[in-house]
């Protein structure tokens, strides 16, 4: 199952620590955007994800699907950009996923929080931006528990072209286009392809994948899909 555990927590909060150093750095050197660009997409091109399937659910785990923060905050969206509520509900046809969406931080001690267990939940995190503001939108959530597939399990079917919606509180609706699947080792993860600059509103959807190992903190890769505003 993922995430769970401090560890587990640990190792998501690690792709959120260098997506806030990111934005960070373009923030301060914005002369650089350009000529980085292309440098940051070179960088990013995972391994596309296979289409076997994910094991049977494991009875015991403990890691959690990796994108960290840390000192140096996201970028957030311009001021002029449209105001966009806080999302509510996650919503993947292609799949069958219907889920709540809670908010995602970081807990006192550094450890990135998790959704719960079997209850439907995906998190998003609260860091950078909405989804329907401009950039990366983060949302995470279970591939499995000890009791069975979660929110995230068949999140490995997804295909170019499948919608993503997000309905915010305000009930506004946010659609978003899949452009592809990668899987990566979870301590190789392309941080600057996840929380690069995008043209507008951008999401990302990550889970645990990969063979799991117990005595390694179980998943030891993970699912990244990446969707762009419809």
């Amino acid at each position: 199952m993922c995430p769970s555990g401090e560890a587990g927590g640990r190792r998501l909060a690690r792709i959120f620590d260098a997506g806030k150093a990111f934005s960070n750095m373009t923030r301060r050197f914005r002369w650089l955007i350009v000529v980085l660009s292309a440098v940051l997409v070179a960088g990013c091109g995972g391994s596309t994800a296979t289409t076997t399937k994910t094991p049977a659910p494991r009875q015991e785990a403990t890691s959690s699907p990796s994108a960290s923060p840390s000192a140096t905050k996201v970028a957030r969206p311009t001021p002029n950009a449209a105001k966009v509520a806080d999302p509510a509900k996650l919503s993947i046809p292609a799949i069958g996923v219907k889920a709540d969406l809670i908010e995602l931080g970081l807990k006192p001690d550094g450890a990135m929080e998790v959704p719960e267990y079997d209850r439907n939940l995906a998190g998003w995190y609260t860091e950078g931006p909405r989804p329907g503001e401009p950039g990366p939108a983060v949302v995470a959530a279970h591939v499995d528990s000890k009791h069975g597939p979660d929110v995230f399990w068949r999140l490995k079917e997804l295909s170019a072209g499948d919608k993503v919606t997000i309905i915010d509180r305000a009930g506004a609706e946010h659609t978003f286009v899949v452009e592809r699947l990668a899987q990566h080792d979870k301590d190789s993860l392309p941080y600057k392809e996840i929380w690069g600059r995008t043209r507008g509103p951008a999401l990302r959807l990550i889970t645990c994948s990969g063979p799991y190992v117990r005595s390694n903190g179980g998943y030891q890769q993970n699912l990244i899909v990446y969707a762009h505003a419809a």
